[in-house]
């Protein structure tokens, strides 16, 4: 099976000037449904992984605890997720796992994804997308908003 890596960022968080500290930037009401909803709609559709990865932020890895709970796996930060994720950092995680989801932040995601794939994707806040990779190669191979993620979970 070829490998591969799932991106979800994070879903909606408070303003950037409520928090004194980005990091600790809570998810909202929103953010919090579309965090279940990705956990919901993936399970739904039998993904499994082997591994879920979280930016150490606040509202990335609450997104991460909703999401892994309802796909039975249990998210780990990893601090590189936070800021500066590179295609470098997904090819390392991608050598110890053939399926692995990683949450984190834009516009990190969107440059490795293109980095990848020779592509563009825009990622919304709680959309996921999905690179197979052959060798440091990928191929796009899902790009869901949060409202396609809402129609497949119910």
């Amino acid at each position: 099976m070829a490998k591969q890596i799932w991106f979800l960022r994070h879903g909606e968080a408070e303003p950037h000037d409520s928090r004194a500290d980005d990091a600790d930037r809570p998810l909202t009401a929103t953010g919090e449904r579309q965090s279940e909803m990705v956990g919901r709609a993936l399970a739904r559709l039998g993904c499994e992984f082997e591994a879920i990865f979280a930016s150490p932020k606040v509202r990335a890895l609450d997104t991460a605890k909703r999401a892994a709970q309802l796909l039975g796996v249990e998210a780990v930060v990893h601090k590189p997720l936070g800021s500066g994720f590179d295609r470098k950092e997904a090819l390392a995680l991608a050598e110890s796992y053939e399926r692995v989801m990683v949450v984190g932040h834009e516009p990190d995601f969107s440059q490795v994804i293109g980095d990848l794939t020779g592509g563009r994707v825009d990622m919304k806040k709680g959309g996921v997308a999905a690179v197979r990779l052959d060798g440091s190669k990928g191929e796009l191979i899902v790009l869901l908003r949060p409202k396609d993620l809402e129609t497949l979970a119910v």
